[in-house]
């Protein structure tokens, strides 16, 4: 049994759920610490406020995808998670610009991107579900275009409710932007209907018409697979525990005599956290105890090669992202155009043009996807993903020398063609070496290296900014401008002939 070959608009259906994720994302980025400054936070304390998002998708993340592995019901094997994910963060869209003190905004920023998560990881596997290798890039092409288009119409929305249906952009001390409430009301409606038509109008195929295809494949190439050895891997587990227990133990210790910022604790003491988990794994796999908890902890060191080299480029890229989203309005409002205040006229108006850049990069985003397969044909996925991933760190460099709303746009272009390409190429370069029954969760462990940076760019980003660079935030994007380039230089180290890991008897 082979995966038939789908229609343009089969493939279009199974990603139009794509555009109402996005959509309510774009929201949250571009929006999220506006209100947090809002709501009394000062700037080093915002990338704190942001950290419990991306610790709650680390967790999330590759829970959903074992479960999404083994789940069929009448609505599918993917989209039941996409409906759950979907309606929750729609409550959250409308429940966040009404939150009436910072920590409720936090809490509920948990919640939403949690939400999004659980929406958004199996859609990945999705791709990788219905599609063969041909098309796979086709089909993350096809996702990277609704996600450019969803966050365009997402950040514009601010933009467009005060500029062409005059909603006021301002509101009294501690309450948010009516212009910005009525843009979450909206992308709340946009995402769980952009969701439900990829639900009624996309087939899945069955878990056992998976497991024969995956038969197939292995009887074409049966020396593209590798089987673990379970000592061998037990032994690695509790020397690979012990190191991120005695690391996360000794920094934590320095922190503290050091009298170090707080913040830092959460890195470090989540790194022992995360050594005492690999331990106590390997000491149930020792008395041949096996259940979800083993394998998905287990499973972490069975990565394929191309799956371990990629998590580096994730890495640097997201970090670069994630300094981009939290610091871009106080990098504007500040160093660009010099207001302070976030009750002024000229700091609305000012903090209004992010939503209108991020609107722009996300549009290039959506302009380019299709493209960038053509130049991979024409080069390599490697070259292309390095290329795109330079524009967008010049970009991101580039705000420092700007005086004026053009020149923001302009760098916004080349974080556009970055963002098109983190959001295609990495997987299309991964989605082969995975196996089909673990497909839903490798694809949540590879969120991990688009988690973990965010969780480190929250935890240092503000200790460095006011420490080393006085409180100015666009030394943050500076930072990140220059992870993103080297993102692109470890691109080129990605070997793309790999085996696929199977460990029969992991436990």
């Amino acid at each position: 049994m082979q995966k038939r070959k789908l229609s343009f608009w089969e493939i279009w259906n199974m990603s139009f759920g794509f555009l109402g994720i996005q959509f309510g994302f774009a929201l949250q980025n571009a929006n999220t610490s506006r209100i947090f400054e809002t709501l009394g936070a000062s700037v080093e304390d915002i990338p704190i406020l942001w950290i419990a998002a991306p610790v709650t998708g680390l967790v999330v993340q590759p829970i959903i995808g074992y479960f999404s592995d083994k789940t069929w019901t009448k609505l599918g094997r993917r989209k039941p998670y996409f409906l759950i994910g979907a309606i929750l963060s729609s409550i959250c869209l409308f429940l966040m610009p009404n939150s009436p003190t910072l920590w409720i905004a936090a809490g509920t920023l948990w919640i939403m991107d949690a939400s999004i998560n659980i929406s958004m990881e199996p859609f990945r596997a999705f791709v990788g579900d219905n599609l063969d290798e041909h098309q796979r890039t086709q089909g993350f092409a096809m996702q990277s275009f609704f996600i450019g288009l969803g966050a365009v119409l997402g950040s514009l929305l601010p933009y467009l409710f005060t500029n062409v249906f005059g909603i006021s952009n301002t509101a009294p001390e501690g309450l948010i932007p009516d212009s910005v409430k009525w843009s979450f009301y909206v992308g709340g409606i946009v995402f769980i209907s952009a969701v439900l038509w990829t639900v009624f109008h996309s087939k899945e195929y069955s878990p056992e018409e998976l497991a024969a295809i995956e038969a197939k494949d292995k009887e074409k190439e049966p020396a593209r697979v590798e089987v673990v050895d379970k000592s061998k891997n037990i032994a690695k587990q509790i020397r690979v525990g012990f190191f991120m227990l005695l690391l996360g133990a000794i920094v934590t210790y320095l922190v503290f005599i050091n009298g170090l910022t707080k913040e830092l604790y959460i890195l470090f003491v989540g790194l022992i956290i995360a050594g005492l988990l690999f331990i106590s794994v390997a000491l149930l796999r020792k008395r041949n105890v096996r259940n979800g908890y083993t394998i998905i902890i287990t499973d972490m060191l069975n990565m394929p090669l191309a799956m371990k080299q990629l998590a580096w480029v994730q890495f640097f890229s997201w970090f670069a992202l994630f300094s981009m989203w939290i610091y871009t309005t106080q990098a504007v409002t500040g160093h660009v155009f010099h207001t302070f205040d976030p009750k002024s006229k000229a700091y609305n108006d000012a903090a209004d043009w992010v939503p209108v850049m991020f609107a722009v990069y996300n549009g290039v985003a959506a302009a380019v996807s299709f493209l960038l397969p053509v130049l991979a044909k024409r080069t390599s996925n490697k070259v292309t993903h390095m290329l795109a991933l330079f524009f967008g760190g010049l970009g991101l460099i580039s705000v420092y020398f700007l005086s004026d709303k053009t020149g923001l746009l302009l760098a916004m272009i080349g974080v556009g063609i970055a963002w098109a390409s983190i959001l295609s190429i990495p997987y299309a370069m991964l989605s082969n070496s995975l196996p089909a029954s673990k497909m839903g969760y490798y694809m949540g462990v590879f969120n991990f290296f688009v988690v973990l940076p965010q969780i480190v760019a929250a935890t240092i980003l503000g200790f460095i900014v006011k420490e080393f660079f006085n409180n100015e935030p666009v030394y943050a994007l500076i930072i990140g401008g220059f992870a993103m380039i080297l993102s692109g230089l470890l691109t080129l180290r990605v070997k793309t002939k790999h085996k696929i890991v199977i460990d029969e008897n992991q436990n």
